[in-house]
């Protein structure tokens, strides 16, 4: 099956250029082009490619502001004129980054990753604000300069900071801008449990379960975090791991 494709790059020549460029991969199926964030992000949501090649420096906003609007990313090569300002600016593991002018060659190897990698497909159209989203997904966190490209099954915790939450995944620990409730409306339940007022844990994270005071347990997580779980909770979550 062709990967769909969507490239966006505010620049008509380096959009007929990599147009060009990608024709010599059969599997490539560009669906759409888009001249700024917004469009692009319209296009995502209606199309649902599998991949996308972004330009980071676009009029209005940029590559990264265009992925912080997306709950859920494809596979994203960046394609940039500012080789020095991405490395240094932005920690992420997207796919590939590119410069210009894009050498072939760069471009077949950035494509070899996608080999052995199963891409995120969907049947239907389905706008990505209102989809689930499963532990596979991806998806694109950012704090301040940092961005990162995160499986949501490499998350382990979210913990409720005012009117944001911080993500703990690695050794990593950023701060977005999303309760915890709109974060407990997205997440599949069968893996993502909230613990308390403040916690949302990946079960699959948990090391250790203890006993704790007024009947509540306490969690160990992988990462070495100490969770209660509320009394109110206790007993959904003991159902919910057949303790």
């Amino acid at each position: 099956m062709p990967i769909k494709t969507i490239i966006i790059d505010d620049e008509r020549l380096a959009r007929v250029e990599l147009r060009k460029l990608l024709g010599e991969f059969s599997e490539i199926e560009i669906v759409e082009e888009a001249v700024n964030a917004d469009e692009a992000l319209q296009k995502i949501e209606l199309l649902q490619p599998e991949l996308i090649f972004l330009d980071i420096q676009m009029p209005g906003k940029t590559g990264f502001d265009l992925l912080a609007e997306l709950d859920r990313s494809p596979e994203v090569i960046f394609t940039t004129a500012y080789h020095e300002y991405a490395i240094k600016a932005f920690e992420f593991n997207a796919l590939d980054y590119l410069t210009k002018p894009i050498d072939p060659r760069r471009l077949a190897d950035a494509l070899q990753k996608l080999q052995g990698q199963e891409l995120r497909r969907s049947s239907t159209a389905i706008p990505l604000s209102s989809a689930l989203l499963s532990e596979q997904d991806q998806v694109f966190v950012k704090d301040g300069e940092r961005c990162w490209f995160v499986k949501l099954s490499e998350i382990r915790l979210f913990e409720s900071v005012g009117n944001y939450a911080r993500v703990f995944f690695g050794a990593n620990k950023p701060l977005i801008l999303k309760s915890l409730n709109a974060l407990e409306d997205r997440l599949d339940p069968r893996v993502f449990f909230r613990t308390n007022r403040k916690h949302i844990v990946n079960l699959r994270m948990i090391e250790k379960v203890e006993p704790y005071f007024n009947g509540g347990l306490l969690l160990e997580l992988k990462g070495g975090e100490k969770i209660e779980v509320s009394r109110r909770q206790t007993l959904r979550f003991k159902e919910m791991m057949s303790l």
